[in-house]
């Protein structure tokens, strides 16, 4: 199944897929220059497109003049300008959405989970993160036609909650070949926030090599809460936290992969709790809220049921579904 995903993708992404940094050679950039940036992280035309003149001048060796040509020549290659609303409608009209494993919570989100943006899930312990994260590393194996991706997941772990007996499980429900499901996930476990975004780098190198569908960070800002304390701190991690998010937005709009991330909630303690239902909102602050495209909160239902409710999208109404943790995964609840 590894091997039939690659072959399937091979031709197709000389069209569609991002452009291998080595075509700026042909462009007059010298081999040289192109390995520095390889190596600097920069696997693709567009990433070097997208990063800033200071982030190309920071790399050894490349001056300020060679910093421009390297601009100049990439922005050709990538479309950076104005296009019309009616384009972009139909760049729209052909992104893949990845099923979430419940009828319902599809519903809800009308597709899925859209790919190229980030999605951030959000809820109190056992609200059914992790086990979405676990199910759609599944479903973004399926074709696209049955709601997948046709592509490999990558997740980065803070937790040490993955366990690769679920994704068998979900597998099982959806026919697929186990050991070739779990070849097709790239599993990292984060130690630390530096850590964290190192492996975004690491990312990146493995998305120019072959077809990712799905990047999960389950969960994003666990270890912000740990390795930075105290408001005196607060700037630091914030400005840290900005970085790891734009770093993941960058890979979203590169490879067009869709980006799922978890984040904790924080009990508000303060006069204003006292008028609210719930008093619980998500951590991160107004740098994670600007960050995530959508936003989905989850609470707790009766059982083994969950509640899904859109906190914040640029194009779902505010509304809510309810869906399940069922031994194969996400579902929809048994009546």
């Amino acid at each position: 199944m590894a091997m039939q995903l690659e072959q399937q993708h091979e031709e197709v992404q000389e069209d569609f897929g991002p452009l291998a940094i080595g075509k700026l050679e042909a462009n007059g950039i010298s081999s040289n220059d192109v390995k520095k940036l390889e190596e600097h992280g920069y696997h693709t035309v567009e990433a070097v497109a997208y990063a800033t003149k200071k982030e190309l001048c920071n790399i050894k060796g490349i001056s300020d003049a060679k910093a421009d040509k390297i601009k100049n020549e990439a922005m050709k290659l990538v479309p950076m300008g104005f296009t019309t609303a009616t384009q972009f409608h139909q760049q729209r009209s052909e992104i893949i959405q990845v099923t979430t494993g419940s009828k319902e919570l599809d519903k809800l989100l009308q597709g899925g989970i859209e790919t190229g943006s980030i999605t951030e899930i959000f809820g109190e312990f056992r609200t059914g993160k992790t086990q979405i994260c676990h199910t759609m590393a599944v479903t973004c194996q399926l074709p696209i036609d049955n709601g997948g991706g046709e592509g490999k997941c990558l997740y980065i772990d803070t937790e040490g909650t993955f366990r690769p007996e679920r994704l068998l499980a979900v597998a099982e429900r959806y026919n697929l070949n186990g050991s070739d499901v779990l070849d097709n996930v790239a599993y990292a476990r984060a130690y630390n926030s530096d850590h964290q975004t190192q492996l975004l780098m690491q990312a990146a190198a493995m998305m120019s090599e072959s077809r990712y569908a799905l990047l999960i960070v389950d969960s994003a800002t666990a270890l912000y809460r740990t390795d930075y304390s105290g408001r005196g701190e607060l700037s630091a991690r914030q400005m840290h936290l900005a970085r790891f998010l734009r770093t993941l937005l960058r890979l979203a709009d590169e490879y067009g992969v869709a980006i799922v991330i978890t984040n904790q909630v924080v009990a508000q303690v303060d006069g204003a709790a006292m008028f609210t239902a719930d008093p619980k909102k998500p951590i991160g602050g107004n740098i994670m809220a600007h960050a995530s495209t959508t936003r989905l909160y989850l609470r707790k239902g009766r059982g083994e049921t969950r509640i899904c409710k859109i906190y914040d999208s640029p194009c779902l109404p505010e509304s809510e579904a309810m869906f399940a943790i069922l031994k194969d995964g996400v579902g929809d609840p048994k009546d």
